[in-house]
């Protein structure tokens, strides 16, 4: 149980909504979840019809692109009727292909006997270096506490690891009987760093006592090296020891001081470093890792005013730097023999990533690459000679061309005069008039929504929906200096930059009030609660999916988990300015007396990133200052958290119940062919 601790002297009348567990509590989310189900059972619903749109377009069973390591290919395959991947191998094939032999293949986890009927996530995968051991984890509830598992790859016997609160990420040493895991404190923050071996209890090796900073560790990509990273939302400390020396002290790098963020990889010349220490844009350096001290690193790329160094990928053969400019992602490639050059794609609005798949002295690397009208597609990068060939595509199943969807990119202007991306995707045919529209935002903690393909989309778009992102300022769509213009003292730019896409969007003739639906989850429900106070009338309906809402009380009550940490991203209300200016923001606080568009909310009951109260109390206060009666629904998935349902077939019936309510509230625009 958490106290609720309030800095004003105004009474939380929904407060008793916070007390978990009690009778009060669990009948009050249960009657709202059967108002929910006879709403939707009585206003048109769709949703077995949807579902089995959505079902009827994905390859049930499938293989994905095996993983190249050592003598072996590691692989996952679904099939029809199973809620969860199973996890295979097979030996590698001397011609270097990557067929899976099925019959020389080796289970090595199903996760569908691991769950039953119940929530299950898959934390962390770890094969040990000498392939013999498989060291997993597993979130049976979904509030993000696992716990870890121990297979021994030729007997099968499985061992529970013995770790409380561990966090779910496991990292072998190269001796393939130490493995490193993180545990949470009671705040439900990655705080300790253990070492572990086989029948001896856990070593305690490092404890980060700041509450602002959350542990993570992982292997260097040339397998070299451990590394540990203390990050907060703008600090980082980070510290390395040889994976062949899991037993030895662990190196400090560069000691922590305000603001400074940095990220560190080991690669054949050495350590690599990204750092904004010469400006927010980063920059990249190299040390050798017998001197990893600050003082001896060496320039290899300077910040560039133009663009931010947004992260790196390193391999035997070459270094990939990964920019962000104009909205997009951007790879600079350094091959180890030859001149760099720049990755090109074919469509002017994509997502592009590096992907692993290829061990560390592959001459190629793996990037994939979708749009909104494109399936996600696997492709092979040559890293000396730039060359790409495609090694897997998403299938869409039944009649489909991304041909038949135009996708484009608009320009909205903010208050201030700022530009703020768009990107759209629709029937050509739908893009010609006002037609329903969907407006998904974010804007937080500088997550970038690059534009991705959904199979589920596809039953709006085929309806006559058009698809929109606003890529506002709180993300890093447009690089670090956007981030830190949505941020602070700057968050108001968010909403301001979201109301200002939507009216773009009505002026161009996309859509109009009428038929305009705005959604976003967790810091994108902050969004979303907060522009229907600003601008109800501007929107027909809203999806709410674990909003972050009640972000004064949270913030104003560090008892709660993660709060603490928080306080880097939206400030701390222990100072009265910075108070002031949550207060006024928040979409809890700032309810007033005003109609309200139609709201599909939804929580998870053991969500620990946002608690399902706040989405509780929200409804709750809706409810009772709106003048007038749209439909206000909340879903409480009682054995989730904050991802929403774990397995893939109940996944898509959550988008199929979404699109049922948006469809009875707004309706088709008819069928286009």
């Amino acid at each position: 149980m958490f106290p609720t601790a309030r800095r004003d002297a105004t009474p939380d009348p929904y407060a008793w909504m916070e007390q978990r567990d009690t009778d009060e509590v669990i009948q009050h989310l249960e009657a709202e979840n059967r108002h929910t189900e006879e709403w939707l059972a009585s206003h048109d619903d769709r949703r077995a019809q949807l579902f089995e749109e959505i079902r009827g377009r994905i390859r049930e069973t499938d293989l994905s692109l095996p993983a190249v390591w050592g003598p072996w290919l590691y692989y996952r395959r679904t099939e029809a009727g199973a809620e969860y991947p199973r996890y295979y191998r097979s030996p590698r094939p001397a011609d270097g292909s990557l067929e899976a032999d099925p019959t020389a293949e080796q289970l090595l986890l199903d996760l569908n006997l691991k769950a039953g009927d119940g929530f299950l996530q898959l934390g962390d995968f770890a094969v040990s270096p000498d392939h013999q051991w498989l060291a997993y984890s597993l979130d049976r509830q979904g509030n993000e506490e696992y716990t870890l598992y121990l297979k021994h790859l030729a007997s099968g016997n499985t061992t529970e690891l013995p770790l409380d609160q561990a966090d779910g990420s496991l990292v072998w040493a190269n001796d393939s009987a130490t493995l490193f895991a993180i545990s949470m404190d009671e705040a439900s923050r990655p705080a300790t760093l253990w070492r572990m071996q086989r029948g001896t209890p856990p070593v305690r090796v490092y404890h980060e006592v700041d509450q602002r900073f959350y542990l993570h560790a992982y292997r260097s990509s040339s397998e070299q090296w451990l590394i540990l990273a203390s990050d907060s939302k703008n600090t980082s400390e980070v510290r390395i020891v040889p994976a062949d020396e899991p037993a030895a002290d662990w190196q400090l790098l560069a000691r922590r001081f305000k603001g400074h963020e940095y990220h560190v990889d080991h690669g054949p010349d050495g350590l690599l470093i990204r750092s904004n220490d010469r400006g927010e844009n980063f920059a990249l350096y190299r040390a050798d890792p017998a001197q990893p001290m600050r003082n001896y690193w060496e320039l290899v790329a300077d910040v560039d005013s133009h663009r931010t160094l947004e992260d790196f990928s390193v391999q035997q053969h070459g270094l990939l730097l990964h920019y962000r400019e104009d909205g997009l992602t951007r790879l600079e490639v350094r091959p180890a023999q030859g001149q760099p050059y720049q990755v090109s794609m074919p469509d002017a609005v994509y997502s592009l990533h590096v992907q692993g798949g290829e061990e560390y002295v592959s001459e190629q690397v793996r990037l994939r690459y979708e749009s909104l009208n494109r399936p996600a597609e696997i492709r092979a990068l040559h890293l000396a000679s730039g060359t790409q060939r495609t090694l897997k595509q998403t299938p869409v199943e039944g009649p489909f061309s991304p041909d038949d969807y135009e996708v484009r990119r608009e320009w909205a202007t903010a208050p201030d005069g700022t530009r703020i991306p768009i990107s759209l995707v629709g029937r050509p045919a739908s893009l010609r008039r006002p037609a329903p529209l969907y407006l998904y935002g974010y804007g937080a903690y500088g997550a970038s929504m690059d534009p991705w393909f959904s199979h589920a989309r596809l039953s709006l778009l085929d309806r006559g929906w058009v698809f929109a992102i606003g890529h506002v300022r709180g993300g890093a769509d447009m690089g670090e200096a956007w981030y830190q213009q949505g941020k602070l003292q700057h968050k108001e730019n968010t909403f301001s930059d979201f109301i200002a896409c939507a009216e773009h969007l009505i002026d161009e003739g996309y859509t109009d009030s009428q038929r305009l639906v705005i959604a976003g989850g967790s810091a994108g429900g902050m969004l979303i609660g907060n522009v229907i106070n600003q601008r109800p009338e501007l929107f027909a309906a809203a999806v709410a999916d674990v909003p972050f809402v009640d972000v004064w009380n949270t913030m104003n009550n560090p008892a709660l988990p993660l709060t603490i940490g928080e306080y880097e991203e939206w400030g701390d209300p222990n100072d009265p300015q910075v108070a002031e200016r949550i207060r006024l923001y928040a979409p809890y606080e700032q309810i007033t007396e005003q109609p309200y568009p139609a709201l599909f909310v939804t929580a998870g009951y053991h969500d620990m990133r946002v608690q399902y109260w706040e989405a509780a109390k929200w409804v709750a206060k809706l409810r009772h200052h709106r003048t007038n009666d749209r439909p206000l629904l909340l879903r409480t998935q009682m054995s989730a958290g904050h991802g929403g349902a774990s397995g893939r077939y109940q996944s898509m019936k959550e988008l199929a119940e979404e699109y049922s309510f948006l469809l009875a509230v707004i309706g088709d625009a008819g069928l286009v062919g």
